[in-house]
């Protein structure tokens, strides 16, 4: 049975068996992701490690939402041993991780397991010679916590974008988080203030897109850990709160050769973009009500993706401006990048690099050129000119997204039946959950009126 990134090597085993060794490692967490995204852990004492490192862990999957029927449940876990990382939080008695791809009984790899659907649609782009890299803008807020424990809506500060103490208040617990993300091998580029009182963000290098997905689910175990450890409560979710901005997760994608090489730059073209980066950018473009079921997942997800909150509602591009959907950053060279600005982090990063990789590929198959691109504020253009020039926007709630991902055959197949399936079912069935609910908003709209 075979699994994660050169499981094979032994000389990687040995060199994880010192590090147990020189850490004084007790427990280790065997870690998975499930359909939507959430978290999963199974732990291990030390003593049973060579048999984590033989895959032959078991757990039942028919108890994970969207895995297995009862009667097909017994699944292997197959650890990824590049992944081994020691919590530094962790003293008297220390642990670490070890993130594992899940596998049937017969050997082969489970359908359901995000972290395989991401893998299957890399080797699709490995055999076209291209190699995608992301780098992802992680937002989240920061918010008081009652005498028990549980999560207020209070935020800590009231600071603003790029502000420093003492207006912000939670930059201890951002240092904290920042310093912890280092211990365990993150290289972070920048840390600050996001634009909400209590908003933040940490942005960590880029990388390739399994590695990249696996770290953002690190990067929030990590941000919610140590913001727990300040008395805090760190939330990924979209729009926590009405008025202020909600919080994304841009994307920033870009192809390289099997050798390293950008194959977006052409320094030969107007704006420096190659032929590859255009249709890469064209199938975005294309595919991108479908894929938002992906990239927003959830009900809350759409109360983001909103005018006037500096959340993309277009689906066009630009080189000059934030306001569409997708934009280019200046850096040009080996930094050549398409942002994406749409996605949040309440999303499966295995499941989202996956559907808006095989988008991007299926524009360079087809050769999908992009729309002429918007160079004026797209929050503030007329209807008019909207309809005129054709531009579509984003679904505006989550069953419309499902309803364009169920029509679109490509952003489908990057997902396999069995995700595509069990994904939409727990969508709509979060959808019609939500459309029962009587909110606080009719109360107060509607109790007197009626």
């Amino acid at each position: 049975m075979k699994g994660g990134r050169n499981l094979n090597n032994q000389n990687i085993r040995e060199e994880l068996l010192r590090k147990i060794e020189n850490f004084d490692v007790e427990f280790i967490h065997l870690q998975f992701t499930d359909i939507m995204g959430i978290m999963k852990n199974v732990s291990i004492t030390v003593e049973q490690l060579d048999k984590a490192l033989d895959n032959r862990i078991m757990f039942d999957g028919s108890s994970i939402d969207g895995f297995v029927r009862i009667e097909e449940s017994d699944m292997y876990l197959v650890p990824d041993l590049t992944t081994f990382i020691v919590f530094p939080w962790t003293n008297l008695h220390k642990e670490a991780r070890l993130i594992c791809d899940i596998y049937n009984m017969d050997g082969t790899p489970f359908e359901g397991c995000p972290r395989n659907t991401l893998k299957r649609v890399i080797r699709e782009s490995e055999k076209m010679g291209y190699r995608l890299k992301v780098g992802p803008e992680c937002e989240f807020f920061l918010f008081n916590t009652d005498e028990k424990g549980n999560p207020s809506l209070e935020t800590h500060d009231d600071a603003g974008y790029f502000d420093l103490a003492p207006i912000d208040l939670g930059g201890n617990a951002r240092n904290d988080m920042t310093i912890a993300l280092k211990e365990m091998g993150f290289k972070i580029e920048t840390s600050h203030h996001e634009a909400a009182p209590g908003q933040h963000e940490i942005d960590f290098e880029y990388d390739d897109a399994l590695i990249t997905a696996d770290n953002i689910m690190t990067f929030k175990m990590v941000v919610r850990t140590i913001a727990q450890r300040n008395g805090l409560h760190a939330t990924f979710m979209p729009k926590p709160k009405f008025g202020v901005n909600g919080s994304g997760m841009h994307l920033n994608m870009s192809l390289s050769t099997l050798e390293n090489k950008n194959v977006f730059y052409d320094k030969n073209n107007y704006l420096q973009l190659s032929e590859i980066a255009y249709y890469f950018l064209g199938g975005l473009i294309e595919h991108a009500r479908a894929y938002t079921a992906l990239t927003n997942p959830t009900v809350n997800s759409y109360k983001r993706l909103v005018p006037g909150y500096e959340a993309p509602v277009l689906i066009a591009w630009s080189a000059n401006n934030r306001s569409p959907l997708i934009r280019i950053p200046a850096e040009r060279g080996m930094g050549t990048r398409i942002e994406l600005r749409s996605p949040d982090p309440s999303a499966n990063p295995y499941l989202a690099l996956a559907a808006t990789l095989k988008a991007g590929l299926d524009g360079i198959k087809n050769k999908i050129k992009p729309p002429e691109q918007v160079t004026s504020n797209a929050y503030e253009m007329e209807s008019d000119e909207v309809r005129e020039r054709g531009i579509k926007k984003l679904p505006t709630n989550l069953y419309e997204a499902i309803k364009e991902l169920s029509k679109n055959e490509v952003i489908k197949s990057s997902l396999g039946e069995h995700v595509y399936k069990k994904f939409t079912n727990a969508a709509l069935y979060e959808w019609n959950e939500y459309s029962k609910y009587v909110s606080l908003w009719e109360i107060d709209r509607y109790l007197k009126k009626f």
